[in-house]
C-alpha cells in the first residue's frame, strides 16, 4: 500500500510563493492574501511555511482564510492539491500533540509547557479552556480522553480544519532541488529522510550555514528563534529567513523565489 510523503516536489514551476509564520495575526493576513490573489499567475506555486496558528486569538479565522485563499487559487489556475502546501511549524506539532495528550506520560507537565509556548490561545480559539484543561491533565487517562475526543468532535465542526491538521508536510522542495522550504531548520549533516523534528525545533547554528545543503543552494525557512538575521540582508545567504523577532511583531514576511533558488522578491504585510 503506497503511504502518502511528508514532502512536497514542486514541478513545472514559474514562481514559488513562501509565506512565513502567520501565527494567527488574522489581520495582517488579509494583506498578504490581497497581494498573492492580485499577483499569483500560471504556474505559480505556494507554500505556507509552518506556525501558521499559535501565539494570537485568532487561530480558526486563521485557518478559514487560508483555506478560502487556496480554494480560490486552485478554481482560478486548475490548481492540484500538492501545488498549494501547508507546512507544520512548532504551534502545529503542539496542537496535533495536544488532540492526542491521554497517551502522553506526563500530560500535566506537557500541558504546562505548550501554554508557555502559545498553544493556549489556539485552544481557546475553540472554545476551550486553558484552567479547564490544567485541571483534567491531573485527572487521568479516561478524563484526558474525553477531553480529546471534545476537541476532535469541535475540529470537525469546522470545515476544513481536521483535513488541515492531518495533511501538514515536514518541507517542500523544487524538482530542481535547488531550493527547500521548511519550517524553522534542519540538520545538515543527515538526509531530509532523517531529521526527525528538526524541522519545527530547529537545529543548533542553522543560521549560520554558508555552504549548499546536500543540491539545496537556497534554504527559506518560516522561523528564527533569534533576531541575528536581517531582513533585508537575506539574498546574501545560503538561509533565507521569512520572520523577524521579536514574537509580537505582527508583521508577516513572505517571498517569491524561483526554482533555482534565486530571490524574486521580498515582501511583508500591510
Amino acid at each position: 500500500m503506497k503511504t502518502e510523503s511528508n514532502f512536497i516536489e514542486f514541478n513545472n514551476t514559474k514562481r514559488i510563493w513562501a509565506i512565513g509564520s502567520i501565527h494567527s495575526n488574522y489581520n495582517s493576513l488579509k494583506s498578504i492574501n490581497n497581494h498573492i490573489e492580485k499577483n499569483f499567475t500560471n504556474g505559480d506555486k505556494l507554500v505556507f511555511l509552518g506556525n501558521i496558528i499559535g501565539l494570537g486569538d485568532k487561530a480558526k479565522e486563521t485557518i478559514n482564510s487560508i483555506l478560502s485563499l487556496r480554494v480560490a487559487l486552485m478554481a482560478k489556475f486548475f490548481l492540484k492539491p500538492n501545488e498549494i502546501v501547508f507546512l507544520r511549524g512548532a504551534q502545529e506539532e503542539m496542537f496535533l500533540k495536544l488532540m492526542q495528550l491521554q497517551t502522553a506520560p506526563n500530560p500535566e507537565d506537557i500541558v504546562s509547557w505548550m501554554f508557555d509556548h502559545g498553544v493556549g490561545s489556539t485552544l481557546e480559539s475553540y472554545g476551550f479552556l486553558k484552567d479547564e484543561l490544567k485541571k483534567i491533565s491531573s485527572q487521568g487517562t479516561l478524563s484526558i480522553s474525553k477531553w480529546t475526543s471534545r476537541l476532535n468532535y469541535e475540529l470537525s465542526k469546522n470545515t476544513g480544519h481536521k483535513e488541515f491538521f492531518s495533511n501538514l508536510k515536514h518541507a517542500a522542495f523544487s524538482s530542481t532541488k535547488k531550493i527547500l522550504f521548511v519550517n524553522r531548520g534542519v540538520d545538515i549533516s543527515r538526509p531530509l529522510s532523517a531529521q526527525n523534528d528538526c524541522f519545527w525545533w530547529g537545529y543548533q547554528n542553522f543560521s549560520k550555514i554558508d555552504k549548499p545543503y546536500n543540491s539545496f543552494v537556497r534554504i527559506v525557512r518560516g522561523y528564527q528563534s533569534t533576531s541575528n538575521v536581517k531582513f533585508e540582508n537575506v539574498k546574501n545567504t545560503i538561509v533565507c529567513t521569512l520572520f523577524n523577532q521579536p514574537i509580537s511583531n505582527k508583521n508577516i514576511l513572505g517571498g517569491i523565489f524561483q526554482e533555482n533558488g534565486d530571490i524574486l522578491d521580498l515582501f511583508e504585510s500591510e
